[in-house]
């Protein structure tokens, strides 16, 4: 990056430097002097990050800092007025919350909670960058929180099309975010709720039935809390799931970004003892159109099977024989009542499972390695143990090459990419 452009930016207390790495060239900054942070994780002083292109990132000091770039950056600027300060009073309540259950629980034997918090909000208000905030801040004043993402479109914890929890013992990585140690994932197989209500609210449910009853058995966890991350659909069914959402993690706080109607629906539909709060949308987040979206979709799926630039991940390639895989889906189109027998009442078709013979129409698309051990209504609820890429697809009628005109009787397979 030698013949770069070389940017060095001064930051007052409570400033922030916000930019936007290049479309196609990478960004590196460096803490020259003073001190400052990336969504709650903290600058080595002289250490070299590296962003990769179109990377959105935001630099914040509660003193002083000098920052500097070298790369192509889309109008980087510095902001004085941040939410920053909201942010850290919301960490401080949720530490003083359980600093108190902790004391209540001295003479006891009972292991304290602590508490869940829900952020809410529409897309592209920042529910995720404070999340990753509240958690970072969590790990550094010695806790481990859990956190839980139900963002089906943009998880940050496993692939696109899941919800997950994770528990967080470490602060991110500045550049690559949290590890995924051991991450609990459900797969949806949609990019939102309302491609498939039924199955999302099942899904649900059953992520935080097994988080609430895990947690009781991690006195680290249960103390530390939960922080949950949610869809950006606020309205109709959208509202109904946030407030399905509140119910299964049993919530003690509310957050809602940007969005004064959703407080005041809120508040008239949860119960008395959540506390409800209102914060403003951090002045760097931007509207992403669908477009764009997808496309960090495709990002984040390419990611999972092969890393980050420090991070590089290796996926291999194998073949399976159709008979040692069976394929699924859930949801089926649903049956008119005039195709049905007198009486009989009409079962949830989101809900059926259904099995497909593999075919060539599968070929790049991605499949999740479920932990049922049949292809029956148990996949519903049922995480799962990591995902594939149908790369290929080949019958024993048809022609290839000399290696599998060889293989035996049922020559039919599938080639996968897989971690």
């Amino acid at each position: 990056m030698g013949d770069e452009q070389v940017q060095e930016f001064e930051l007052k207390a409570d400033s922030e430097l916000r930019f936007v790495a290049g479309e196609e060239s990478e960004v590196c900054l460096e803490l020259v002097q003073g001190y400052a942070e990336i969504f709650g994780t903290e600058l080595v002083l002289n250490k070299k990050y590296i962003f990769p292109p179109k990377s959105r990132v935001a630099v914040f000091t509660w003193k002083e800092a000098k920052v500097e770039l070298v790369g192509a950056t889309e109008s980087p600027y510095v902001a004085e007025a941040t939410p920053m300060i909201i942010y850290l009073n919301i960490h401080a309540a949720m530490e003083q919350a359980r600093k108190k259950k902790e004391e209540q629980a001295i003479n006891t034997t009972v292991k304290p909670r602590g508490p869940k918090l829900l952020l809410v909000g529409p897309t592209d208000v920042g529910k995720s960058t404070l999340s990753r905030i509240l958690c970072n801040y969590s790990v550094r004043q010695g806790r481990t929180p859990l956190f839980v993402d139900l963002d089906v479109g943009q998880n940050n914890i496993s692939a696109p099309g899941t919800m997950a929890a994770v528990l967080i013992k470490n602060t991110a990585d500045v550049v690559d975010g949290f590890e995924g140690d051991q991450p609990l994932v459900f797969n949806f197989g949609y990019t939102s709720p309302g491609d498939n209500l039924s199955l999302y609210e099942k899904l649900l449910n059953e992520l935080a039935s097994t988080v609430n009853s895990q947690i009781q058995y991690n006195d680290e966890a249960k103390i530390g809390g939960m922080i949950i991350n949610t869809c950006g659909w606020v309205d109709g069914e959208g509202f109904k799931c946030l407030v399905k959402a509140a119910s299964a993690f049993e919530v003690d706080v509310v957050i809602v970004l940007d969005h004064e109607r959703l407080y005041s629906d809120l508040s008239k539909e949860l119960p008395e003892f959540v506390r409800l709060t209102h914060v403003p949308k951090s002045g760097g987040v931007e509207q992403r159109t669908s477009q764009m979206r997808a496309k960090v979709r495709g990002e984040n799926v390419h990611r999972y099977f092969y890393g980050t630039r420090s991070n590089n991940l290796f996926p291999f390639t194998f073949d399976l024989k159709f008979e040692e895989v069976a394929l699924c889906k859930v949801g089926t189109e649903e049956l008119p009542d005039s195709c049905l027998p007198f009486g009989v009442e009409v079962e949830n078709h989101e809900l059926k499972v259904i099995v497909m013979e593999p075919s060539i129409d599968h070929r790049h698309h991605i499949f999740a390695f479920s932990r049922s051990s049949a292809p029956d209504e148990t996949i519903l609820t049922m995480p799962v143990f990591g995902f594939c890429l149908i790369t290929d697809y080949k019958n024993e009628d048809e022609s290839s090459g000399s290696a599998d005109s060889s293989r035996a009787v049922n020559d039919n397979w599938l080639s996968e990419s897989t971690l």
